[in-house]
């Protein structure tokens, strides 16, 4: 990042201090009718955003793809859609909500390398609104590039990862511990259909789950978020660590242009989708993070990457068997499942070495069927009572396994 895009950082987090001196009781909230994202001048872009209060802001760039992030510490965005504000031709489109506790983002997706040549907020002494702008010039490629990436400051805290630990074999006795991954959340409401949103329904079917297994005893469950709130891929698995997670389970209910597939399907890891479908949705769930304004660079590593493997020597075949075992209870509680409800795919999500990870699609909201079912609290209940049945089945399995190896 150059010295320039380093200065503007620092000036716009300091400004902070003097933010957080006022009482805020309720969170900023934009006035979309009062605000736009549109094109400046040749290729450039305008943003004006108008907001209730004045709040701690931040702004930089990614790139591939192209994108500029908008940091808040805090705005509600009260169902504000990319509609509401894009005009032009140079942003391509735009998501907003919450990014962790405590912060929101706009992400705005560039059509063209574009330069922040300034970005101030002005509050009114009157009523306390406060507007902010940001104007982008026409850049090159390689400039973009050059200062794109994520600023550090005080204001951002990063999460502490939790190490990669020996896999081990489950022993009989004591809580099975379960992490559920309700997908998407916050800035990444995925898929959506008629009003509705994977990540609501997910949570909703997460916090279902949970209480069915509560209820039954012999479960500690953890949830990798329980509101609204984006959570990275990376971050969830770091929470099933922490947790000391038997088992990982991640629930999504993807939505297909051509509407065709319908049912339940449970996915392991693996580098070969088992069709071009796995693929593509695998794909889709992990670009998920760099559209919500993750910077991804830096992630791989060789020498981690081949440790992880031996670990999955291990942990494979036992997430396989979790995998066979919620095939069997979802299809003795529900019935109907995917056509082919067992399948393998390249989900980042599931690249925890050292837990047994399973991704259950458990339906498509562009099924109506499927949709009807998601919505249903009696169906959900059904669907979280055949996972139970699994994990009670896998759990006495895995520990039976684990003492024909001791001896």
């Amino acid at each position: 990042m150059s010295g320039i895009a380093r200065l503007l950082m620092m000036v716009l987090v300091l400004w902070a201090g003097a933010a957080q001196a006022q009482q805020m009781t309720v969170l900023a909230r934009l006035d979309a009718s009062r605000s736009f994202i549109r094109d400046e001048g040749h290729g450039g872009l305008a943003i004006d955003l108008h907001l209730t209060q004045a709040v701690p802001y931040r702004v930089f760039t990614l790139d591939e793809p192209r994108r500029l992030v908008v940091d808040f510490r805090e705005v509600d965005w009260g169902g504000v859609k990319a509609a509401d504000l894009v005009q032009g031709s140079q942003a391509s489109g735009a998501r907003f909500g919450v990014f962790r506790p405590g912060w929101s983002r706009m992400v705005v997706d560039l059509v063209a390398p574009v330069v922040v040549k300034t970005a101030t907020m002005v509050t009114d002494p009157n009523d306390g609104d406060a507007m902010v702008h940001i104007r982008l010039v026409a850049g090159d490629a390689a400039g973009f590039a050059a200062r794109a990436g994520v600023p550090q400051t005080p204001l951002w805290g990063v999460p502490q990862s939790a190490g990669v630990r020996r896999p081990v074999a489950r022993q009989s006795g004591g809580a099975l511990v379960v992490v559920l991954d309700p997908g998407h959340g916050g800035i990444d409401p995925g898929a959506q259909t008629g009003g509705e949103t994977e990540a609501n329904l997910m949570l909703s079917f997460a916090r279902q789950i949970k209480e069915d297994l509560t209820r039954a005893g012999g479960f500690k469950v953890v949830l990798t978020r329980n509101e609204d709130l984006f959570v990275p891929l990376e971050t969830r698995i770091s929470i099933a660590r922490k947790a000391g997670a038997d088992v990982f389970i991640s629930l999504h209910a993807d939505a297909l242009s051509e509407g065709r597939a319908a049912g339940a399907t449970v996915y392991t890891l693996s580098d070969t989708a088992s069709d071009e479908a796995s693929a593509l949705l695998a794909e889709r769930h992990d670009r998920n993070d760099l559209l919500a304004g993750v910077d991804l660079a830096g992630q791989d590593d060789v020498i981690a990457g081949v440790l992880m493997d031996m670990a999955r020597v291990e942990t494979a075949p036992r997430a396989g068997q979790l995998a066979d075992q919620l095939v069997k209870g979802l299809t003795a509680a529900i019935g109907r499942m995917h056509s082919r409800p067992r399948q393998s795919a390249s989900f980042s999500v599931l690249k925890a070495a050292d837990i047994p990870s399973v991704l259950i699609e458990i339906g498509f909201l562009s099924n109506p069927q499927d949709l009807q079912n998601l919505s249903s609290s009696e169906w959900r209940a059904k669907a979280a009572s055949g996972i139970r049945a699994a994990l009670v089945e896998w759990a006495a399995s895995d520990a039976a396994r684990a003492q024909l190896r001791r001896e």
